[in-house]
């Protein structure tokens, strides 16, 4: 579906971002990128999302996604504070011209999707940090995009929220059949929710390592307390340590 080369960015302060990065995603795929802070996952992500342009190489589509195929999610829900979650979620719908009936109808979808189809009328002053980040996540699926990028959406959220979300996501994707590219910085977090997960070298950031995660798609709690589990964080971390030095 997706194919990178070569890719390198450079900004006009002279720091470059990235260097020589390649990778490719299957349809479906849920792949998760990792690296020391600094090492550029945010600047891809705004390129894979057309947001920045590279500085050389390229992103290729298999098909080139069409106006609102890319869902982005960052660490920020960055919801309008004056509006209730129901109006929200109908923002792009409405930049788009959507018509007012479906606009409403298409957010309660993506509400119900993410479990908030009660707080539609809810003010973000009101939720919690995680009901935010659902929020955020149901926006960026309102266009029914085939592909969804999150930069660290769960960094600032406690442990047991973050856990509960992670199920979320994967249930959420494997609902609408998504292609996802998730940046954190939690190996557990990566191995828990990703079928493959990049490990970025200190900027400029380029690949390093590859790890294929062999469980089942559909995780369940106990995966997270399974030798297996512990075995994939271990060769993360390791990794981790690689990149840094």
């Amino acid at each position: 579906m997706l194919t990178i080369k070569d890719l390198g960015k450079s900004f006009s302060s002279g720091v470059a971002a990235l260097e020589n990065v390649n990778l490719h995603m299957a349809q479906g795929e849920f792949v998760s990128l990792l690296g020391p802070s600094g090492c550029g996952k945010s600047t891809l992500v705004r390129i894979v999302a057309g947001l920045i342009a590279p500085s050389s190489g390229c992103v290729e589509w298999a098909a080139p996604p069409e106006r609102g195929g890319i869902g982005v999610v960052f660490q920020e829900p960055t919801l309008m504070p004056w509006a209730n979650a129901c109006r929200n979620v109908e923002t792009p719908l409405r930049i788009a011209g959507v018509a007012a009936a479906e606009r409403h109808a298409r957010a309660m979808e993506m509400l119900a999707l993410v479990g908030l189809e009660n707080f539609a009328d809810a003010y973000p002053r009101t939720l919690s940090g995680g009901m935010k980040m659902r929020v955020a996540i149901a926006r960026a699926l309102v266009t029914r995009p085939p592909v969804l990028l999150l930069d660290e959406p769960f960094a600032a959220l406690d442990e047991i929220t973050r856990q509960q979300l992670n199920d979320d996501l994967l249930e959420i994707c494997r609902k609408a059949k998504l292609t996802v590219l998730f940046v954190t910085h939690s190996a557990t977090e990566a191995v828990y929710l990703s079928g493959r997960v990049l490990v970025m070298g200190a900027r400029p950031g380029t690949i390093l390592r590859e790890l294929c995660i062999d469980a089942p798609v559909q995780r369940q709690e106990s995966f997270r307390h399974s030798p297996q589990f512990a075995a994939y964080c271990g060769q993360i971390s390791a990794a981790m340590r690689e990149a840094v030095a």
